[in-house]
């Protein structure tokens, strides 16, 4: 089972309350800089090394967040262990359009694996099945995300479901989507697969395919290291991403943004943060 020692869950614990405030930072780099142009509606970035805030963008607007939640049901089902245990797959946990996996009632897989096609490629019957067999139902998965949220001092946010879709009364803000990032960030497991760039799935009958990470930030951006993109219509493309390079962690949320413009707002906020 993995879970966090008592020291590690203090340091998460105040690097989330960092992002309780927007803390004004200077740089020498800002003389000489253009101010920072985003597509993205709402943003905010960090720079967890030094624990400040680098950019903030209506990070308190409440809306909808798409499949970048689905960090939020991988935070859970991370934390709950047991990752090596087979899981069944049920009739009810069916398909969500528009990307499935394509796992049929009677197969069975590692919770691990399933772990993975979610976060890696975003599948929503792989996600439906985690949360149905974590908490019995769908209904019930949510109040468990609603519980962990607020543990983590999401107080604007409200989910309704494991993927992301759509949903009357869901919705995040860009400080909230943050200290999500900072949770999932600071677990072991989360941070080992959002990093994955192409990987392959062997179905129940043997049959293999390949499986590519839908965050194409981590092909373009070399120190990129993940996280989680998200779209609906209602949502627009949102991107949680994380970046590594010479001792500077920075992890970016983007919401609003567009299919042309997502991965230069989260490349332009990166760079802009790495510089502080």
């Amino acid at each position: 089972m993995i879970c966090f020692r008592f020291s590690e869950r203090i340091k998460v614990a105040r690097l989330i309350w960092m992002t309780a405030f927007f803390i004004p930072v200077s740089s020498p780099a800002q003389q000489t800089m253009q101010p920072l142009q985003l597509t993205a509606e709402s943003a905010m970035a960090v720079r967890l090394d030094q624990r400040i805030v680098t950019y903030s963008k209506n990070i308190d607007e409440k809306r909808p967040v798409a499949s970048t939640q689905k960090l939020l049901t991988a935070l859970i089902i991370a934390e709950a262990g047991g990752l090596d245990e087979r899981v069944p797959v049920k009739r009810t946990d069916g398909q969500v359009p528009p990307r499935n996996l394509w796992i049929t009632e009677g197969s069975s897989y590692s919770r691990g694996t399933l772990l993975e096609m979610m976060l890696i490629r975003s599948f929503n019957d792989v996600t439906k099945c985690l949360a149905r067999d974590h908490a019995g139902s769908q209904g019930e998965f949510a109040k468990i995300m609603n519980s962990r949220a607020a543990s983590l001092g999401m107080e604007n946010s409200h989910f309704e479901d494991a993927h992301g879709l759509s949903s009357t009364g869901q919705h995040s803000t860009g400080r909230d989507m943050m200290k999500l990032a900072v949770a999932a960030f600071s677990n072991p497991e989360i941070r080992r697969i959002v990093r994955i760039k192409e990987t392959t799935f062997t179905y129940h009958g043997a049959k293999t395919i390949p499986v590519e990470n839908s965050n194409e930030l981590l092909l373009r951006y070399p120190s990129c290291v993940g996280m989680k993109t998200g779209y609906t219509e209602a949502a627009g493309r949102c991107l949680v991403a994380a970046a590594e390079e010479g001792g500077k962690t920075v992890i970016a949320v983007i919401l609003g943004s567009t299919i042309e413009e997502v991965w230069n707002d989260a490349e332009r906020l990166i760079r802009f943060s790495q510089q502080y």
